[in-house]
């Protein structure tokens, strides 16, 4: 799960200025289905004391937060402490008094003099924050209210419904928060202005006492944001009932690894009609768009996504045009491709994983949970007839039960991808039948980990600290890789999220962010300047600066031997997709090997190749245009001016502002025949 969907579902709790006496509220966090945490807020006279805390995958952030506020509501004082998702370490602190507003949080110190008490946005709040933001914003005119540190806030009122719970039935009202995240925070109001939920199409927060609603309210999530995005795509999308010509331009050709001589690509529809010299005549009708002697690439491919419509269209203006999920809630998925294939929303092609995981304390909640060998072979037919590409196996899988399973999915003819299961060894996996590992760090913590320590937990993220003593020649090691080779097993390194794991520090503009972390909303770019896990132990900073430096090493072995390796994220794709890329420049891949791999060579392994992965006559119009050579600086793929799928064409300047991004490119200019 992203950040934004993070923050975005656990925004919480009634304030109601001026109250003397004690009282109590309580929400339950739901996942899947399933509560997995709460939030409790006790308000006494101006003081409110919270207790966050969800655990779901075996992680989840624990806050506690002191919030004083004065007659209008607003905050004087704001502390808080915890520790987030992956376990860094929280000590945030805002104060305003005499015209005077400081902070402190994981980007330093801040400071403003203000003529009137301040809406500050807390970097790392419990839900309580946009609770406070909502009765802030209904303040002022317009339902838009400036921000500290930085930024404008907007509140948009929706439809007002009925509820039923053990309260018996309210009534609430949706209000969508915007000018934080790059999506609005969606939350539900009662009739006196007291927070109901927040919600979001796989996660909500829910008052206690109306866990039964959890359904109801996801869909209805699903709806709004489905609107949202319909209006969105009804602006952005640019469908020509005519051929359209982009002149000008060279093609990255993968069978070649190079760039073409200048060029003109037509479409129609949604194919590419014809490749041709740059003097050909247009004819008559035709749309004209000026590539200006930039490059065209063939749509990329994202294989490690868990596919959101509020991160479908951003992967699509990064250039993706086809993405892997690798584990989602299967019938919200199901409606978003649908969408998708319909033209209603802009987002990539779906191929699918079926996420399956074993019960225990720490499984996580996506896809079919299964508790016995029988229900996993069953969990496998059920994608097998459904169409899926794969299966993916996680951590609480039993690991007695993954050959049968394995064996199921090759009978049914897909593919076997997956964690490697606690207490089990990525040997054991390959052993069984595994086709793809899934995380670098998976494949990795079999030479390190010890009998019984259980990786369900965080532990297999901790125990990265141990990498850097890996012996990259020792016979386990070597084992283990001539394993792959032999067996013709490709991996899904996701090597960017370990990059931002061991390398991200409070304060610091992320490596993997430099080139676009400015063109953010002020919230994303707090969030992006944020240790993920606590390093203040001694040691632990160079352990793991270490353990990146480990995994760079064992990516470029695993390249040196011939081991295929897919380009995936974890992290939502779109921005963090073209780090991804980057980093394999670091394990000994070109930049048009890398172009090659992300493109053609993933077309090629997923049997697509035939309708995707280059641009030709007769195939999909997919691909993106780049005013620079990639094949020179790798650094180009990041300032799009144009992307087509499925013959629909898409600015990227027209689409970012809409999630509160700057753009990198201008539009190229469009000519429509009279």
């Amino acid at each position: 799960m992203t950040r934004k969907n993070l923050l975005a579902a656990l925004s919480v709790l009634a304030l109601t200025p001026g109250i003397a006496a004690a009282a109590t509220a309580n929400w339950s966090v739901i996942f899947g289905g399933k509560v997995v945490g709460h939030l409790i807020a006790d308000t006494k006279g101006d003081t409110i004391a919270i207790d966050f805390d969800y655990k779901n995958n075996g992680r989840g952030p624990t806050m506690a937060e002191t919030i004083k506020v004065d007659t209008a509501g607003l905050p004087t004082d704001w502390a808080i402490k915890g520790a987030t998702t992956f376990g860094s370490k929280v000590d945030e602190h805002f104060s305003q008094a005499g015209g005077h507003a400081d902070w402190t949080d994981s980007t330093g110190k801040g400071h403003a003099d203000v003529s009137s008490p301040g809406l500050y946005v807390a970097q790392s709040g419990s839900p309580f924050s946009d609770q406070i933001y909502a009765r802030a914003i209904l303040k002022h005119p317009g339902l838009t209210a400036p921000a500290l540190p930085g930024g404008t806030l907007r509140l948009e009122k929706g439809e007002t419904f009925t509820v039923a719970g053990a309260g018996g039935p309210l009534k609430v009202t949706r209000y969508d928060l915007s000018g934080i995240q790059l999506t609005p925070e969606t939350m539900l109001l009662d009739a006196k202005g007291d927070l109901f939920a927040t919600v979001d199409p796989s996660f909500i927060v829910v008052r206690k006492g109306y866990e039964g609603e959890e359904t109801r309210l996801r869909g209805l999530a699903a709806d709004w944001s489905t609107r949202r995005f319909v209006d969105i795509e009804k602006q952005v999308a640019h469908r020509y009932d005519a051929p359209v010509r982009i002149r000008d331009v060279r093609l990255f050709d993968p069978k070649t690894s190079a760039l073409t001589a200048p060029v003109s690509v037509v479409i129609r529809g949604k194919s590419i009609a014809g490749v041709e010299p740059l003097d050909s005549p247009a004819t008559p009708g035709e749309v004209t768009i000026d590539g200006a002697g930039g490059t065209l690439i063939a749509g990329m491919y994202e294989m490690h996504a868990h596919l959101g419509q509020d991160g479908a269209l951003l992967n699509l203006m990064a250039g993706i045009t086809t993405v892997r999920d690798m584990g989602n809630d299967n019938a919200v998925l199901d409606k978003l491709i649908a969408r998708m294939e319909a033209g209603e929303i802009g987002g990539p092609h779906v191929i699918r994983s079926g996420f399956i995981e074993g019960k225990s304390p720490f499984n996580a909640n996506n896809g079919i949970l299964v508790d016995s060998q029988q229900a996993a072979i069953d969990a496998v037919r059920w994608y097998g007839a459904r169409g899926y590409w794969q299966i993916k196996i996680y951590n609480s899988m039993n690991p007695a039960w993954v050959p049968a399973m394995t064996a199921e999915a090759h009978r049914l003819g897909m593919r076997v991808a997956g964690h490697v299961p606690a207490f089990s060894t990525a040997d054991e996996m390959m052993a069984a039948g595994y086709d793809e590992m899934t995380h670098i760090n998976q494949y990795m913590i079999g030479w390190v980990i010890k009998p019984g320590e259980d990786t369900r937990t965080l532990f297999r993220l901790h125990v990265l600290k141990r990498f850097p003593g890996i012996d990259l020649g020792s016979a386990p090691v070597q084992h283990t890789v001539q394993t792959m080779v032999d067996k013709h097993i490709a991996i899904d390194p996701t090597l960017g999220i370990h990059e931002i794991l061991t390398l991200n520090r409070d304060g610091a503009a992320p490596p993997g962010a430099v080139d676009y972390i400015d063109h953010l909303p002020i919230g994303a770019r707090r969030d992006a300047m944020k240790a993920w896990i606590d390093t203040s132990a001694p040691g632990d900073d160079a352990a793991y600066r270490g353990a990146f430096e480990k995994i760079i090493d064992t990516v470029r072995l695993l390249h040196d031997r011939g081991v295929f390796m897919v380009f995936g994220t974890d992290t939502g794709g779109s921005f963090t997709y073209h780090r991804e890329l980057e980093l394999y420049l670091r394990a000994g891949m070109t930049a048009p090997e890398i172009l090659k791999r992300a493109t053609w060579d993933t077309a090629r392994y997923t049997g697509q190749d035939q309708t995707m992965g280059s641009i030709e006559k007769g195939k999909l119009a997919d691909f993106f245009l780049v005013p620079g050579d990639p094949t020179k600086d790798l650094r180009a793929i990041k300032s799009i001016a144009m992307v087509v799928k499925d013959g629909a064409i898409y600015f990227p300047a027209e689409v970012y502002p809409k999630f509160g991004i700057a753009p990198f490119a201008a539009a190229p200019k469009v000519t429509t025949a009279p």
